[in-house]
């Protein structure tokens, strides 16, 4: 089976999750080849697990000082070249498309009438028992039609529904060898301008702050350290953090919690996904939530007690294996194997 894989490339998570599926497809030897869009080509950093990909302008949301803008999202829109780029891209030899939310694959297979299978935390939002705040049957028309697919698996943190899949984190806190360090702190907050994040920061100074941003380069101010992105530094430095401020994205916030890290998020404004995520983890006991930039919760969540570590799967194996057969309509046998290891453990939501 050939397969073409589409990513979403806006946020890090959709491709830190496209990392696991490929690592694994070339274990297994399964021919895949990788289309990313969403960001400026320059944007894209540690790709090497994906050989020789191709990258589209597709469609993006523009961000401004911590919330969606619309005016910078409809300015930056290209329909006309989003149609081109649908109707150029050859179809021809692929047996499937796997597809994270990414559009140009999606409907270009939809056109050369190539099966689709979607694989996204926001298919998630699809079921009507996994909770949307601030959602609607619009919202859910919305992901239906932006990157359209055959058959629709959500990544979720719990199992709300049979076609909801739990993440993948391909590491244990073990691997790294360290013990949490008390003080230290690791920050994402991409859609924040850095000036205001710095602003925030610098009135803790008995806190070592970690933080990751698309503008930093790589330098410290006194306590606060900023990051250039890099993925073997970034994992680095959150296995031995004692916690983790950021929005809320799906991928950071599994990954801070398979390796039992308190969460204090922030989630983009006027985006449904984010608030839907922090509010799900803030009713599980798994996070704080903050609204804006706010020092004083800030200073409340830095004196709380640790974080719970939830046990999700590393090996992506049996949803790879799942994907060659091609029984994509049967969902119930790899939802119950990729389930097994997590329910005892997980939290119930409230």
């Amino acid at each position: 089976m050939r397969i073409l894989y589409g990513v979403q490339g806006t946020g890090n998570g959709h491709i830190t999750r496209a990392r696991v599926m490929a690592e694994c497809f070339t274990r297994l030897g399964i021919d895949v080849d990788y289309v990313f869009s969403g960001r400026p080509d320059e944007r894209y950093f540690d790709m090497s697990v994906f050989g020789d990909y191709q990258t589209r302008r597709g469609i993006s949301f523009a961000t401004r000082h911590g919330r969606l803008n619309y005016q910078g999202t409809l300015q930056q829109l290209r329909v006309g070249r989003f149609v081109k780029d649908v109707q150029r891209f050859d179809m021809r030899g692929y047996d499937m498309v796997f597809n994270d939310f990414e559009p140009v694959t999606a409907w270009a297979a939809r056109r050369a009438k190539v099966p689709v299978v979607a694989m996204s935390h926001q298919s998630a939002f699809l079921s009507p028992k996994v909770p949307i705040f601030g959602g609607n049957f619009m919202l859910r028309s919305l992901i239906r039609w932006f990157a359209p697919a055959d058959i629709h698996l959500g990544v979720h943190w719990q199992p709300f529904a049979q076609n909801i899949v739990p993440p993948f984190i391909p590491y244990q806190l073990g691997d790294f060898g360290n013990q949490s360090i008390a003080n230290k702190v690791l920050v994402y907050l991409p859609f924040e301008d850095l000036s205001h994040i710095v602003e925030l920061l610098k009135d803790f100074p008995d806190r070592e702050f970690y933080c990751y941003h698309p503008d930093a380069h790589d330098t410290s101010l006194n306590h606060i350290h900023l990051r250039a992105p890099s993925r073997d530094g970034f994992i680095a430095d959150l296995a031995n953090a004692s916690g983790v401020v950021a929005n809320a994205g799906f991928e950071l916030s599994s990954e801070a919690l398979k390796f039992g890290k308190k969460l204090l998020l922030k989630p983009l404004q006027g985006q449904f996904e984010q608030q839907s995520n922090a509010m799900t983890l803030q009713s599980l006991g798994l996070a704080q939530v903050m609204n804006y930039l706010n020092s004083e919760a800030l200073d409340e969540w830095l004196e709380s007690p640790g974080g719970q570590q939830i046990n999700f799967p590393s090996d992506a194996t049996p949803l790879a294996l799942w994907l060659t057969k091609g029984q994509w309509h049967n969902v119930n046998e790899l939802h119950d194997t990729l389930w097994q290891a997590v329910l005892n453990k997980a939290p119930k939501a409230a």
